[in-house]
C-alpha cells in the first residue's frame, strides 16, 4: 500500500480509508496511537464543531502503522506545527484547497519552543506570579525547561498551554 495520497487516497486497488477534505490540513505519518494527542495539541475536542477525520493504526509503507488527522477549514500555525513536531516528529503536513494538496512538508523540530508549554515543576519561575514566558529546549527524546532544567520525556501533550 502506498502513502502517496496525502488527502486520504491510497495507491492501486485499495479503498479510500479516510475521506477527502475540501480545504484544510492533513497531518499524515503520525506514529500509530498518537492521533488523540495531536487533537489535544490543536485544542480540538469537538466543542467548536470542527469537522475532522481520523484514521488510527492504518497500514503505512514508511511507519508500518500510522495515524492520519484531517481538519476541515483550518490551516496550522507555525507554533502548532512546532509543538506537533514534539510528539509526531515523522509527520507530514499537507495543506489542501479545493480537494488538491497545494503544499506538503515534513515537520521540523525547532531548537526551542516558547510560550506553548507549561513547566511541570511547581517551583519554576514560569509557574509563579512573575510574567515569565516558558521556554523549552527541544531534546532528541523530550524537552528541557530553559529556566529550571526540568526534563520531560513523556506526557508533553498534557503540558500544552491552552
Amino acid at each position: 500500500m502506498s502513502d502517496d495520497g496525502a488527502n486520504g487516497e491510497t495507491g492501486g486497488d485499495h479503498q479510500l480509508r479516510v475521506s477527502k477534505i475540501r480545504s484544510g490540513t492533513v497531518i499524515d505519518h503520525v506514529r500509530g496511537g498518537q492521533a488523540l494527542n495531536v487533537l489535544a495539541i490543536l485544542g480540538i475536542d469537538g466543542s467548536e464543531g470542527e469537522e475532522l477525520s481520523i484514521g488510527m493504526n492504518v497500514p503505512s509503507d514508511r511507519l508500518a502503522r500510522k495515524d492520519i488527522v484531517k481538519v476541515e477549514g483550518r490551516e496550522l500555525s507555525q507554533d502548532e506545527v512546532d509543538v506537533l513536531s514534539l510528539i509526531a516528529p515523522e509527520s507530514t503536513i499537507n495543506i489542501v484547497r479545493d480537494y488538491d494538496v497545494i503544499e506538503k512538508h515534513r515537520v521540523d523540530r525547532p531548537e526551542l519552543v516558547e510560550g506553548v508549554l507549561s513547566c511541570p515543576n511547581s517551583g519554576c519561575i514560569t509557574t509563579g506570579d512573575e510574567p515569565v514566558t516558558s521556554t523549552f529546549d527541544v531534546l532528541e527524546d523530550g524537552v528541557r525547561c530553559a529556566y529550571c532544567e526540568t526534563i520531560v520525556r513523556t506526557g508533553i501533550a498534557s503540558l500544552i498551554d491552552t
